[in-house]
């Protein structure tokens, strides 16, 4: 009796354990898009507060390493690598802070790894490696932010897999609308936008005859298409409230 007992607690632990695994993406998800709307404003963050409170973001950062995308979708594993990127930013930030740029951090984004669901990674091989080479999606470059003014604004929730499509239209459209973002001057007919567009302009073309054409899919008032494009200088200053 004690022998069957035994199997149907180990069988029990074991079933537990795969549902919590099924569902960690899931669970992630939710625990990160609740600390975003908590500590996000306007795309700015506060760091002073997350460094004096630093357990509340080291508790979801820790929790990364845990995570199991062999069963997700494409969508999953997205949304996913998205969050985790934007959540790794502002721990390195707040465990470090205060700075005043995430520059100031040898190898922020390019040597420095992290423990992601199973994998040693820096934040460029998230950024790239998982998500920009893999899913060819120029979206992508609106939900990502690296804790600089210059990025686009930083979204006050986590995206998900059942709303993706939406949310990454939305950050676009956003993005491309903000006169701070893309500015047009119409007495010259020069456009000066970020940086980000000559970084990964072959992406933008993909599809596209220019990247103004790119951005004019987004627009609300679309830009003619005779104005030249210059880029400004990227500011990157931290996005600290």
């Amino acid at each position: 009796m004690k022998h069957i007992l035994f199997i149907l607690l180990i069988t029990t632990l074991q079933f537990h354990n795969t549902l919590l695994q099924a569902q960690s993406t899931s669970t992630f998800n939710q625990q990160a898009d609740q600390f975003f709307r908590k500590n996000v404003m306007k795309g700015k963050v506060n760091y002073k507060s997350l460094k004096d409170n630093f357990s509340e973001v080291d508790k979801l950062y820790s929790s990364l390493q845990s995570i199991d995308l062999s069963k997700s979708t494409e969508a999953q594993v997205k949304a996913f690598y998205i969050n985790a990127y934007n959540l790794i930013v502002i721990h390195q930030i707040a465990k470090y802070y205060p700075l005043k740029s995430a520059l100031d951090r040898n190898g922020f984004f390019d040597k420095v790894k992290h423990d992601v669901a199973g994998e040693s990674l820096t934040l460029d091989q998230i950024e790239k490696g998982k998500v920009i080479l893999k899913f060819r999606d120029p979206r992508v470059h609106f939900a990502f932010s690296c804790a600089a003014t210059g990025c686009p604004e930083l979204a006050n929730f986590a995206f998900n897999p059942e709303n993706l499509e939406e949310q990454l239209v939305s950050r676009t459209t956003r993005a491309v609308n903000n006169p701070e973002f893309i500015k047009v001057d119409n007495q010259t007919k020069k456009v000066n936008v970020s940086m980000i567009f000559k970084w990964y302009e072959k992406e933008f073309l993909e599809g596209n005859a220019t990247v103004l054409a790119y951005i004019n899919k987004y627009r609300t008032q679309k830009i003619p298409g005779d104005y030249s494009i210059q880029f400004y200088d990227y500011d990157w200053s931290l996005n600290s409230l």
